[in-house]
C-alpha cells in the first residue's frame, strides 16, 4: 500500500496531537487526578500510534505505544501520576517532534529508537504497579538437528511447544543459511497477571521485528492479536543476532516472565534438497528477466524510476466551510458581472450610453474588493497555532534556571497572514527566552524585593488597525540603562562621550545592535549575543518594527507590531520626478503643505517644526537619484511617517492618491537596496517600487 498521498494529511494531524499532549500534560503536572486530562492524553497516544502504525513509522508507533501503555494504568487507577513520569513524558514528546521534524525533511523518521525514555516509561510502570524491572534472562543455548517437526529442548520447568515447519518455512530457513544468517526459534512467557496480552505479544514481536525477519508464529500473529493463547507462544527469526541478543531484547518488554531460545538447523538432508529447488527456481526466475531486458530493448522503453518521497513542507491552511461559501458565492458574482460587460460589449448603443456599462464596472469593483477580502481572511490563521508551544519551553526554562515563574497569554485568536505566522515563532521565542533568563530575577531575589517568588511573563496579541500588535512582558527587574552603557563602552561601540548626550531610549536601542549582550556567562540559553538583533532583523523583514520599554525593579516591555498581511496592502501613491513610488499607508501619520521658509538647518541637517516637534526631513529624489523638477514649487509636499517613537518627513513632487496595491517581489536576480520593499504593478502596467520606510527612517 503507497501511503505516500497520506504524508501531508499524517504530518498536520501529528501536529495537532503532539500540541494537544503538550498542553494536556502541562494541565496534568498541576491537576494529576484530572479524569478528563487523562482520558485526553491516552486518546491522543493511542491515535498517534495508530497513524504511526499505518504509515510504517515504527519507531513512532513504539514509542506511543509505551506511553498509552503508562496511561492505560493511570486512567484505570492503578498507578499514579508522578513528576517523574511528568518528566519523562515530555522527553517523550521531544523525541515524537523529532521523528516528526526527520519526516518532514527526509520522508522517513530516522534511526533513533530512544530506548532510554522507552526503558524509563516501563520502568516507571513496572513500579507504579509495584513490580521490580525486567531483568534479561539468561540460558544455555544449544544447537540442534530438526527434521520435519522443530522440537526444542526443555529449559527449567517450561517446555517448548512442538512446531510443524511448512515448506516455505523451510526454504526461507535455507536461503538465510546460505547469506550468513542464523535461524533462531524462542518461546516467550508472558505473566499471568498480564492485562493485555494481545498488547503484550504485539510489543514483543515488534521489538523481535527490530532484529531480523519473523517467519513464524505459533499461534498465528491474528490470535495473538485476539489474545487467543495461554500466556505463551513461539516464534522463528532469520537474524544475524544470537540467541542471547534475542532473549535480552524480548525481556526488556514490561510484564514477560522469561524467554528462552537456541539456534534451529534443518537437518542435512533437508538442506541439500531444498538448496536444489531454491537452485532451480532461481535459474528460471534469471531466464525470465532475461527475455523482459530483451524485450524492454527492442521497443526502445525504460523502466520508470521509483520517484523518493519528496519532504513535505506545511504549506496547508485549514479553512472554515463558511468562509469558503462566501468565496463561492462572490465567484458567482464575479461570473455575473463579467457576462453583464460581455453584453454591453456587444451592443454599439448600449456603450454610446455609459451609463450602463459604468453600472456595470462599480458592481465589479465591490465584488472583487469583497473577494480580496475574503480571499485575504482565508489566509488568516490565529496566532494561537504559533504561540501555543510556548507554556511547554517556559515550563522547562523554569525547570533549567531554577526560577518559579508563569506564563500569561491572552489574545491567542488575534489572526496573522499565514506568512507572517511562519516567520514570527522565533522571534517570539528569543523575547520570551531572555524575559525568563534576563528579565526574571531569581527566588531569592524577588523575596528580598518584595516582589512574589513565582516570575510572571505576559504574552498579548491584538489587533491595532491594519497592524497586529504582540507585546512581551515580564515583571522582573527590567533593564539597567546604566550597565548597558558601561557594558556598549566596554566593547567599544560608544565613546564615553557619545555615552553622555544618549536619552534612555537611545540605550535601550543598544542591546538590539548585532553581537551585543549584557549576560555575565554563556549558558545554552542564552549570553552568546544572537537574539535580539536576530529578532529585529527577522520583524523589520516581515514589514514589521519592534521597540522595548523598562521600568528599572518594575519590568520590561518589548512591542511588536506587524502588519495583517504581505501580500496587498493600502498604500499613499507618489510622484518623484518622472518616477511612480508606493509608501505603505500604515507607517504614515500625516501629508503636510511645508513651506520652503520653515525648512531649517540643524548640524548640517534639514529639519522642520511640526506643531511644536522637530522632524528630520528626508529628500527621496536625493537618495533614490531621481532629476529634479524644473520648476521649483513654492512648498513642499512632505509626507511624515513613524517607526515606533521616530517620525521623519519624506519629501515627494507629487501626490497620486490612496491606492490598493499587490505587493510583488522583485527577484534574486536584481540586487535592490534596503529601502526598496518590492514593486507593484499599476493599472496601466506601469511598474512603482515600494518604500521601506523603517529603512528609511
Amino acid at each position: 500500500m503507497d501511503v505516500s498521498q497520506y504524508l501531508e494529511i499524517f504530518i498536520e494531524e501529528t501536529k495537532e496531537h503532539l500540541q494537544s499532549l503538550n498542553e494536556q500534560i502541562l494541565i496534568l503536572e498541576r491537576e494529576p487526578e484530572n479524569a478528563d486530562t487523562i482520558n485526553e492524553i491516552f486518546r491522543a497516544a493511542h491515535s498517534l500510534k495508530g497513524m504511526a502504525g499505518t504509515m510504517g513509522y515504527k519507531r513512532m508507533q513504539r514509542l506511543t505505544h509505551d506511553m498509552e501503555n503508562v496511561f492505560s494504568e493511570v486512567r484505570n487507577g492503578k498507578m499514579k501520576v508522578s513528576s517523574e513520569l511528568i518528566d519523562v513524558l515530555f522527553k517523550g514528546l521531544d523525541a515524537l517532534e523529532s521523528y516528526l521534524s526527520n519526516i518532514q525533511s527526509e520522508a522517513n523518521e530516522g534511526t533513533e529508537d530512544y530506548e532510554d525514555i522507552i526503558k524509563s516509561l516501563n520502568d516507571i510502570l513496572n513500579a507504579g504497579l509495584g513490580k521490580k524491572p525486567v531483568e534479561a534472562v539468561n540460558v544455555t543455548v544449544k544447537t540442534q538437528e530438526l527434521t520435519g517437526n522443530a522440537t526444542q529442548a526443555d529449559h527449567g520447568k517450561m517446555k517448548f511447544k512442538t512446531l510443524k515447519i511448512e515448506e516455505h518455512e523451510k526454504k526461507a530457513m535455507v536461503q538465510a543459511g546460505r547469506i550468513g544468517f542464523n535461524v533462531i526459534g524462542l518461546t516467550i512467557y508472558i505473566h499471568e497477571y498480564c492485562v493485555l496480552k494481545g498488547a503484550r505479544a504485539f510489543m514483543v514481536n515488534r521489538s523481535l521485528e527490530e532484529m531480523g525477519e519473523i517467519i513464524k508464529l505459533n499461534p498465528s500473529a491474528q490470535d495473538l492479536e485476539d489474545e487467543k493463547y495461554d500466556y505463551d507462544y513461539s516464534a522463528f527469526i532469520i537474524t544475524k543476532e544470537t540467541p542471547e541478543k534475542i532473549i535480552s531484547v524480548a525481556s526488556n518488554v514490561s510484564e514477560v516472565k522469561e524467554v528462552v531460545a537456541d539456534y534451529i538447523k534443518l537437518s542435512e538432508d533437508d538442506i541439500t534438497t531444498l538448496s536444489d529447488t531454491i537452485k532451480q527456481e532461481e535459474e528460471g526466475s534469471a531466464s525470465q528477466t532475461v527475455k523482459e531486458t530483451s524485450s524492454l530493448k527492442a521497443g526502445n522503453t525504460q523502466p520508470a524510476k521509483q520517484q523518493a518521497a519528496k519532504p513535505v513542507a506545511n504549506r496547508s491552511v485549514r479553512v472554515d466551510i463558511d468562509k469558503l461559501d462566501v468565496l463561492m458565492n462572490l465567484v458567482s458574482e464575479l461570473i455575473i458581472a463579467k457576462n453583464g460587460l460581455i453584453s454591453i460589449s456587444g451592443t454599439v448603443d448600449k456603450l454610446n450610453d455609459t451609463t450602463g456599462y459604468n453600472e456595470q464596472i462599480e458592481y465589479l469593483e465591490r465584488v472583487t474588493t469583497n473577494l480580496h477580502e475574503s480571499v485575504m481572511k482565508v489566509r488568516m490563521v490565529p496566532i494561537e497555532s504559533v504561540v501555543n508551544r510556548f507554556p511547554r519551553m517556559i515550563r522547562d526554562l523554569s525547570k533549567k534556571l531554577d526560577k518559579n515563574m508563569e506564563l500569561y497569554m491572552t489574545g491567542e485568536e488575534t489572526e496573522l497572514d499565514r506568512t507572517v505566522i511562519d516567520e514570527i515563532g522565533d522571534p517570539l521565542m528569543h523575547l520570551l527566552r531572555n524575559a525568563a533568563d534576563h528579565g526574571l530575577e531569581s527566588n531569592e531575589d524577588r523575596a528580598k524585593a518584595g516582589k512574589n517568588p513565582t516570575g510572571s511573563i505576559y504574552l498579548d496579541a491584538y489587533q491595532d488597525g491594519n497592524n497586529v500588535v504582540i507585546e512581551v512582558r515580564d515583571d522582573g527587574h527590567g533593564i539597567n540603562t546604566v550597565k548597558v552603557k558601561a557594558k556598549a563602552i566596554e566593547k567599544g561601540t560608544l565613546t564615553p562621550e557619545q555615552a553622555e548626550n544618549m536619552t534612555e531610549k537611545d540605550i535601550i536601542d543598544l542591546l538590539f545592535k548585532p553581537s551585543f549582550s549584557t549576560a555575565e556567562q554563556i549558558t545554552d540559553v542564552s549570553g552568546r549575543g544572537v537574539g535580539l538583533d536576530v529578532v529585529k532583523t527577522k520583524i523589520e523583514a516581515l514589514g514589521g518594527e519592534i521597540e522595548a520599554k523598562t521600568k528599572l525593579g518594575e519590568g520590561s516591555n518589548f512591542i511588536i507590531r506587524l502588519p495583517l498581511t504581505l501580500a496587498i496592502i493600502q498604500s499613499l501613491m507618489v510622484v518623484l520626478g518622472t518616477e511612480k513610488y508606493a509608501i505603505p499607508l500604515g507607517s504614515i501619520l500625516t501629508v503636510e503643505d511645508v513651506p520652503h521658509s520653515d525648512i531649517k538647518s540643524v548640524q548640517g541637517k534639514e529639519v522642520m517644526n511640526l506643531r511644536g516637534r522637530v522632524l528630520p526631513i528626508i529628500r527621496l529624489g536625493n537618495i533614490l537619484d531621481v532629476k529634479p523638477l524644473e520648476e521649483s514649487p513654492e512648498s513642499l509636499i512632505v509626507v511624515v511617517v513613524k517607526k515606533g517613537e521616530r517620525q521623519a518627513g519624506l519629501v515627494v513632487d507629487q501626490l497620486i492618491g490612496q491606492q490598493e496595491i499587490v505587493i510583488k517581489s522583485i527577484g534574486k536576480y536584481i540586487k535592490n537596496h534596503k529601502i526598496i520593499s518590492g514593486a507593484t504593478i499599476l493599472g496601466d502596467g506601469e511598474v512603482a517600487l515600494i518604500l521601506d520606510v523603517n529603512t528609511l527612517v
